[in-house]
């Protein structure tokens, strides 16, 4: 990804707080909204979705000795307006790249808050064969169409389905990682 890339996709800055209550420096979130901007763009389920997700902003498991990841954003329409209480539905593999598919293990929804800023605690996913590491992720303004997509890391070009667009904006603490991300919606 081009530099001059790169800053047409970084917008809004947030400060986002880490797992243990301190608060990091801030990252940008990516990508942008604004007169320009087009909607986050749609990606597979994929074979492992499990509805009905319990509701939580903390993925961790008991006993992981996954890194920590903290995943932090906003939710917004193509005109930069917040999405109160969209629906985040996440699921992504194990430190080991398997996914849980009689629980509920690193699954899991939440709702943006009025500003449309979500925060979610998981571990930083293994690689799954033959895939970039990912996130999936369903989003959803209230009473609209329901986005479906998934979340890639910098650096981690692996396979047909990676798009830039997806990547999250990233850093790593000696705490875990911090990830950014805006979610642009047809609210």
């Amino acid at each position: 990804m081009t530099s001059n890339h790169r800053r047409r996709l970084l917008g809004a800055v947030v400060a986002l707080p880490f797992a243990n209550g301190a608060f990091a420096q801030d990252l940008p979130l990516t990508p942008a909204c604004g007169p320009q901007a087009e909607l986050t763009p749609r990606q597979t389920e994929g074979p492992f979705y499990t509805p009905k997700s319990p509701q939580r902003s903390s993925l961790i498991e008991p006993g992981s000795k996954g890194e920590r990841l903290l995943l932090t954003g906003r939710v917004v329409s193509r005109q930069c307006r917040p999405v109160a209480k969209a629906l985040l539905d996440f699921w992504h593999c194990d430190q080991n790249g398997e996914y849980d598919n009689a629980g509920f293990r690193y699954r899991g929804h939440l709702y943006a808050d009025a500003q449309g800023r979500f925060r979610l605690e998981t571990i930083f996913p293994a690689l799954y064969p033959g895939r970039a590491r990912h996130i999936h992720v369903k989003a959803q303004a209230p009473g609209r169409r329901i986005l479906t997509t998934q979340l890639y890391f910098p650096g981690d070009a692996r396979d047909f389905l990676w798009r830039e667009e997806l990547v999250v904006a990233m850093e790593r603490r000696p705490q875990g990682r911090l990830a950014a991300f805006q979610f642009i919606v047809d609210a």
